[in-house]
């Protein structure tokens, strides 16, 4: 049965790049009139422009369960791609584009954006990538604080599930995710140290802001973070999904692990916190090898514990959870992920099989984007 004071609610805003069709390589000045048509249509979601012109990012509304944020990603994608179909340009769901060269692309105007690029340059200017973050609503302020702070040894897997971004300027990264690679550039990445209360966030932003470093709290780009505009916990590890149902299992992960986290909370049964630098060595391994990982073992047996084997036990765990929230079939979908791959995976493979066929590098990359240009569009008129 349903607890209301432990009810999750979820958006997702993706970031996807505008590619032409033709070349497979990103518009770096895409016509104007996508962006229009979107905000004409958007409906209860919001459609905004990136860093990049090349990109456009959309935000679901708020749902109130899983499958209602299948939904709403469905509707923002077919947004999105119905816009890009209409003004010659196609939609690319991943982290990196296989290709791009980061030189080519021109950055919006806006202020943000520009002192951001004359305090980071070669860093900012080489962020050619995407990402997803997934908002949670629940319980009050310092609640979600703590939970943030117990989600934080688990964001390796959530990265390694998403991971999509092999790729980068015309090579293949030997990473799984790439992106994390490049946003390491810049400050206040990666994943932050541990906060028990709002008290403790306003003082690590208050004290940057002494200093000049930065604006508000939406300039601590961490893996997780409390939203600045909205009463939520931001997941931000996450690579972009090709695939929504991809999207939408790691979207019940993260409920059902916020749930589950309130539970042992309340009892005061929350286990002690691994040290950060362990946290982020398991984040390398993610970075590097996906679904493939032996992570460090963060509940305090010492060791390393295959990635499946830790997905299955805390699927396990978080069960009664997913139950409650009616996901516990896209919770599980997680353990699929592991067994057949990763976008990033999938893109692999399929550029190792194009070069086997007798593709040149970068016919065999073309074929890399049009690989994650199906996978985008897949389902989005399921439910219609």
């Amino acid at each position: 049965m349903s607890e209301p004071d432990l009810d999750v609610t979820l958006g997702i805003e993706e970031e996807f790049f505008l590619v032409d069709p033709g070349t497979r390589d990103v518009l770096a000045d895409p016509d104007r009139g996508i962006f229009e048509a979107c905000e004409r249509n958007r409906g209860p979601h919001r459609v905004v422009g990136e860093f990049l012109r090349s990109q456009i990012e959309t935000n679901t509304c708020v749902c109130g369960s899983v499958a209602e944020l299948r939904q709403a990603l469905r509707e923002t994608r077919r947004l999105v791609v119905d816009a890009a179909d209409a003004h010659g340009a196609a939609v690319m769901a991943a982290s990196t584009h296989p290709f791009a060269a980061w030189q080519e692309q021109m950055p919006t105007a806006r202020e943000r954006y520009e002192r951001f690029a004359i305090t980071f340059q070669e860093a900012v200017r080489r962020l050619v990538v995407s990402g997803m973050h997934i908002h949670a609503g629940f319980a009050d302020a310092d609640t979600r604080i703590r939970i943030m702070t117990a989600v934080r040894r688990h964001l390796p897997l959530l990265h390694a599930l998403s991971a999509s971004s092999p790729f980068n300027a015309g090579r293949e990264t030997g990473f799984k995710s790439y992106r994390l690679t490049i946003m390491g550039a810049l400050p206040r990445t990666s994943v932050p140290g541990p906060l028990l209360s709002v008290a403790d966030f306003e003082r690590v932003v208050a004290s940057y802001q002494r200093m000049n470093f930065i604006e508000d709290g939406s300039e601590l780009w961490w893996d997780i973070r409390p939203s600045q505009s909205n009463p939520t916990i931001e997941l931000r590890i996450c690579d972009v999904c090709p695939r929504i149902e991809d999207a939408v299992g790691i979207a019940a992960l993260y409920a059902s692990l916020i749930r589950w986290l309130m539970r042992l909370d309340r009892q005061g049964l929350v286990p002690p916190e691994p040290l950060t630098e362990i946290i982020i060595e398991n984040r390398c391994l993610a970075q590097s090898y996906g679904v493939l990982a032996f992570f460090g073992n963060v509940y305090g047996s010492g060791g390393r514990v295959d990635i499946e084997d830790y997905a299955a036990a805390l699927v396990e765990n978080l069960t009664e959870d997913a139950q409650a929230l009616g996901c516990e079939n896209e919770l599980r979908h997680a353990l699929s992920i592991i067994h057949d791959g990763s976008a990033a995976d999938r893109q692999i493979d399929h550029y190792r099989l194009r070069r086997l066929e007798g593709d040149g590098e970068e016919d065999a990359l073309r074929s890399v984007v049009d690989l994650v240009l199906a996978e985008t569009r897949e389902g989005i008129d399921a439910g219609a």
